[in-house]
């Protein structure tokens, strides 16, 4: 097992730096060369990965450390008053996206039941791909972060709902409703014992040890980690745990200390993520799915924007930070996948409609990023006058 996970991660990590010059060189996005990378070592490409699902598990710490220095970046304030201005525009534009996907997969011949689980995956975007092209250091930027993380967070407990109602289906329906009571109950009891904890334990404990900097790295991935396990035991999901530890350290000063000292750890974990997306599409289905697949994620990225160009409007944003807040949303999510592969595993769905939730995922990935690093201000632009950080 030992020397597999160090063959994997030599493949893995040296194949991502051949691939990422090779982007660089050819001005593509370094996003879309992990994820081709994945496709072609894994397990129906050359198959030379042979822990798919430990690189999966992996991948997903990526997500959890993306969403803890998000929350660094984000004033509790702030966020409380996003949320509240953007609640009926999350939940109006996932029926709307919802709808597009059920029309589109009626249309190739999927049955009502498939058709409905597509709508679902296309009603979310991908929070992985719109953080890892926000900027947040300029003041124009942070007030379309904050719209984005918004939305992003609102459809995140609308992803949430759906899966546990999976879960409760794969499980015969049993406990349905205290399924959905208690991470109604959960949410505010973890985000007020978070803040308090940060207030009188942590923040103490920082501050009398400040000089030791291994002990602020150690007590920050500790911090994150162990909030996004109690977000999970609790019914919620451990990138919202995550988020909360974040925001409740946010108002200290040694959050951006934390924020730059953790940054090197999530993009190690973040390579994983995109890996693992292309390691694990079925390649043998790509001719049934590539067109459906191909439709939905144009529709995405044509469709979201102009939706949320138009529920922006009723909250008095301006038709620029609209547009952009709409194309940087363009893509379907990672919640997608999982969607994906629960409602086959409990047989709501066939392998070709999981298979075709998958390619409009990586589709809409690709689709988005492409649209975002030629167009809008973001950490990985090919242009100089477009990057920031």
């Amino acid at each position: 097992m030992e020397a597999s996970i160090v063959h994997s991660f030599f493949l893995i990590f040296a194949g991502a730096a051949v691939v990422a010059s090779i982007a660089l060189y050819t001005r593509q996005p370094m996003i879309i060369a992990y994820i081709a990378l994945g496709a072609l070592f894994g397990r129906y490409g050359l198959s030379l990965i042979t822990e798919p699902k430990l690189m999966d598990q992996m991948s997903h710490i990526g997500i959890i450390f993306l969403l803890f220095l998000l929350g660094l970046d984000m004033q509790p304030s702030h966020l409380i008053n996003m949320l509240k201005k953007a609640a009926w525009i999350a939940l109006l534009s996932s029926i709307a996206f919802a709808a597009v996907g059920y029309i589109v997969a009626i249309a190739f011949g999927y049955t009502k039941t498939e058709s409905l689980i597509i709508g679902i995956a296309m009603m979310f975007s991908s929070t992985i791909v719109c953080i890892k092209l926000l900027p947040t250091t300029v003041l124009h930027h942070k007030h379309t972060g904050e719209l984005v993380v918004g939305l992003l967070l609102l459809q995140d407990m609308i992803a949430i709902g759906v899966l546990l109602e999976l879960n409760s289906f794969a499980a015969g329906g049993d406990g349905s409703a205290m399924q959905f009571l208690k991470p109604l109950v959960a949410l505010p009891l973890l985000v007020g014992g978070a803040f308090l904890f940060v207030k009188y334990i942590l923040i103490k404990l920082i501050t009398k040890f400040d000089r030791f900097h291994e002990y602020i790295f150690l007590v920050s991935i500790g911090w994150c980690l162990s909030m996004a396990v109690l977000a999970e035991y609790l019914g919620l999901s451990a990138e919202m745990g995550a988020f909360i530890a974040g925001v409740a350290l946010a108002t200290s000063p040694i959050s951006q200390y934390i924020a730059t000292h953790l940054k090197p750890l999530r993009d190690f974990f973040l390579i994983l993520f995109f890996f693992t997306i292309g390691a694990s599409f079925d390649f043998s289905l790509l001719g049934v799915v590539i067109v459906p697949a191909l439709i939905l994620a144009i529709s995405s990225m044509l469709i979201k924007p102009v939706v949320f160009r138009f529920l922006l409007k009723g909250i008095k944003e301006d038709p620029s930070t609209s547009w952009e807040v709409g194309f940087r949303l363009g893509q379907v999510s990672e919640f997608s996948l999982l969607i994906a592969y629960l409602a086959a595993n409990i047989g709501l769905i066939g392998t070709a409609a999981s298979n075709v939730i998958q390619a409009t995922a990586i589709l809409s990935f690709a689709l988005s990023t492409y649209v975002v690093i030629l167009n809008y201000p973001n950490p990985i632009a090919i242009s100089d006058k477009l990057r920031r950080d």
